[in-house]
């Protein structure tokens, strides 16, 4: 057996000394060391010695192991150290900067508006973007050949089917499945065939509504006069309400505000109309609402300084690199 233990460890010098990597040298201790590794099974074989050769022998195994460990101790710690050198960073140098994302000014907008719509109780609600004529037109209160249908250039899929010409027709959608009361908020993409430095075929809109007992056009014009001065951060910003017409509204209105001493329109409003309750199985004797609508590239517009529509949607990073700060 002593001749077995010196042919093994010169075996093991052998294949240490070629061994260039962390898992050839975890292969080498597995097949020496390991359950049926061939140092172990010198040690099985001991029980098959008398009593006076296995306290000899015993003791060389024991040697060889430590032998062993030690050997695959001292080549492990020299193949890391080589690759950290491979693989050596000079700590002293400046860190490399990170390039931080942000939001897309649209999606700020919308964020900022949903957050206070939140606060005053309102939920999202979504709905498909190729929408029916009904729930598009006839459901809020414009029927075939109705002249309110020439205030949307619409796009046309076939004599059924449209891209949604506003969000409008996911209020219709969430009263039939949720009747009243409710308060809702839709925001998302819209199309129309129109396209100029203020208008685009596709835009962004988020449109609110409150169904509930007793809603007048007080609640109306308090609630969208806070949400205005809170949008623009401005207690002081001038506010006009005037009159104006929308099929599913009635009375209906349009909001100016005073910005750089000329008044703009910023979203239109109205009392629900009785026929659009009646529509989605309503009772306008007991439920009345309010809804209003508005155009989220318009106040992005206001708000951040933005001249020309068509730059939300030409992706250059010196014009959205500008909102790298606003959360």
């Amino acid at each position: 057996m002593t001749t077995d233990i010196t042919s093994l460890l010169s075996l093991f010098k052998k294949e240490l000394e070629a061994c260039n990597s962390v898992n050839e040298l975890m292969k080498i201790k597995s097949n020496y060391l390991g359950k049926k590794g061939s140092l172990t099974s010198l040690f099985q074989e001991m029980k098959n010695l008398d009593l006076k050769d296995r306290k000899t022998q015993g003791a060389l195994l024991n040697k060889t192991k430590i032998s062993i460990e030690s050997l695959i101790t001292s080549k492990l710690e020299y193949l890391n150290s080589i690759d950290i050198v491979h693989n050596n960073i000079d700590v002293t140098l400046p860190g490399r900067g990170h390039s931080i994302g942000s939001f897309h000014p649209i999606t700020l907008t919308i964020n900022q508006i949903t957050k206070i719509l939140y606060q005053y109780g309102f939920t999202i609600a979504d709905g498909p973007e190729i929408e029916n004529d009904y729930f598009n037109f006839e459901a809020l209160n414009i029927p075939k050949n109705h002249p309110a249908r020439d205030m949307h250039d619409t796009f046309y899929i076939d004599s059924k089917k449209l891209l949604r010409t506003h969000t409008s027709s996911v209020q219709i959608r969430s009263m039939i499945n949720n009747s009243a009361p409710l308060r809702i908020m839709t925001p998302g993409k819209v199309y129309r065939c129109d396209s100029d430095p203020t208008h685009s075929p596709m835009f962004h809109q988020i449109e609110g509504l409150c169904v509930e007992k007793n809603i007048n056009f007080c609640h109306l014009k308090g609630f969208l006069t806070d949400f205005i001065k809170e949008f623009f951060d401005n207690k002081k910003i001038e506010i006009r309400f005037r009159p104006s017409y929308f099929p599913f509204t009635e009375p209906s209105a349009e909001i100016d505000i005073k910005f750089k001493n000329k008044w703009l329109e910023v979203l239109g409003c109205g009392m629900v109309h009785p026929n659009v309750l009646k529509n989605v199985k309503i009772d306008s004797k007991i439920f009345s609402g309010f809804a209003f609508g508005l155009g989220i590239e318009r106040l992005a517009m206001l708000k951040y300084g933005i001249s020309d529509l068509r730059e939300f949607f030409e992706n250059d990073l010196s014009f959205l690199n500008q909102f790298e700060s606003i959360r």
